[in-house]
């Protein structure tokens, strides 16, 4: 089912990636739920219902498209519901109401041509440039759950205490890892975050203090399930803003990491990503039953190049992930006090952001017009912690500078189309 042999790959190496992988983005099971009970939702809805959409999505991708890629409620997408939609005055049950739209209207454009064409429509210097940028952005995450880099004032970001207990761990983590990797250790990155969080554990810095087990629950049930109701919310609260957000930045999320994440793990097929309409069908679906049950929209997880590092390549590595977040979800204790540790899967984050540098080779830097938007799309992404906004100015600025080469020729015209719709996006909308 999964081809294994064909792409190189058995089914030992992908159950590890698929460890790997659940490991790096574990968090978002406990970060999810605490972002939007800001917004009212109940905490254990969130919890369970990040975990279904997590499922869902992931299993898809896992089955219909065979790529070692997991699906689960973004981060960025989570805070504009709480704090922008939500926090402007409207009631969570409305905004998911918004969520609902968006998805379904994500899940048609994923039944059609379009977003496969958008993959092929994307120049290959930015498809490169989406790569690296999203190398440095969960590298820069990682650095900074760690505590290595902190905030500051005067220059936004500094060096950390490099004496405090949990970056001594992480540091010591990632030597660990290094070592592991440079010694071609098979499933390095896995086994690098099992060393560490036994040493913080042995440390007591690791703790079950609320127990391992608990079952999962939906104490307010099914929160949308009617699409003309839905429809009818967002017309009565004039929601077309937030559904226009919801969708834009959920495509570029999840096109941009998917595009990356492929390439990293040598799955691009020329200018094609094969699969792509079941691939791209895994989180249109996944933000539609997600919002049904109480989460957020949902994206393809940049964490999942951690498992593509550690040698995932197929959708058994997607399975394994599922798997995982379905047992998670009676040891949500237990998942809660490992992904609490930073130093677990910091060092796997800032190692895999290393090795996506690896595409700048593809960028022409010769090339001012197709090199200035791909730097731009590598620097943006970290220091705004989104990758929609650096793939955004990328799309901005190509075609201004391919019109002004006399090359306007050149450009696709779904990336003139995008540029308008990034650029009124970002000039306009809340984002």
């Amino acid at each position: 089912m999964f081809k294994l042999k064909e792409n190189n790959s058995t089914a030992k190496t992908e159950i590890l990636a698929g460890f790997t992988t659940f490991l790096t983005m574990a968090y978002i099971v406990v970060v999810n739920p605490v972002i939007l009970s800001d917004a009212g939702v109940p905490f254990d809805q969130v919890f369970t219902a990040t975990i279904i959409a997590a499922v869902i999505g992931t299993l898809w991708m896992a089955f219909f498209a065979n790529y070692p890629i997991a699906i689960a409620p973004g981060m960025g997408l989570n805070a504009y519901f709480a704090y922008s939609v939500v926090g402007g005055g409207l009631d969570y049950a409305t905004a998911f109401a918004a969520v609902f739209v968006a998805g379904l209207i994500f899940v048609i454009l994923s039944l059609t041509a379009f977003r496969e064409k958008l993959i092929e429509a994307i120049p290959e210097n930015l498809k490169a440039g989406i790569s690296a940028g999203i190398g440095l952005f969960i590298a820069f995450v990682g650095l900074r759950m760690s505590g290595i880099i902190t905030s500051d004032p005067s220059n936004l970001v500094a060096l950390g205490d490099l004496t405090a207990t949990s970056t001594i761990l992480t540091l010591v983590g990632l030597v660990i890892t290094l070592i592991l990797i440079a010694l071609n250790v098979s499933g390095a990155l896995f086994f690098g975050m099992i060393i560490t969080g036994l040493i913080a554990f042995f440390t007591g810095q690791l703790q079950f203090s609320d127990g391992l087990t608990s079952l999962p629950s939906l104490p307010e049930g099914i929160l949308v399930f009617n699409p003309i109701s839905a429809i009818g919310d967002v017309i009565t609260h004039g929601l077309y803003a937030v559904v226009f957000s919801f969708l834009l930045v959920t495509i570029f999320d999840t096109t941009g990491t998917m595009i990356g994440v492929a390439q990293q793990a040598g799955l691009m097929k020329g200018n094609k990503l094969p699969r792509a309409r079941q691939a791209l069908l895994s989180d249109s679906l996944a933000t539609t039953v997600g919002s049904m049950f109480g989460t957020s929209p949902t994206t393809a997880f940049i964490e999942s190049s951690s498992g593509v590092a550690a040698g995932g390549r197929t959708g058994l590595t997607s399975l394994t992930v599922g798997i995982l977040f379905i047992v998670a979800a009676f040891f949500s204790p237990l998942v809660s006090a490992v992904s609490g540790i930073a130093a677990i899967t910091s060092p796997a984050l800032i190692i895999v952001g290393s090795l996506m540098m690896g595409s700048l080779v593809k960028v022409k830097w010769s090339e001012f017009d197709e090199a200035f938007p791909a730097f731009l799309i590598i620097l943006t992404m970290p220091l705004t912690s989104s990758i929609a906004t650096g793939i955004a100015l990328g799309f901005i600025t190509y075609p201004i500078l391919k019109i002004f080469k006399g090359k306007y020729k050149q450009v696709h015209p779904l990336v003139y189309i995008f540029a308008v719709l990034f650029l009124i996006q970002l000039l306009f909308l809340p984002h």
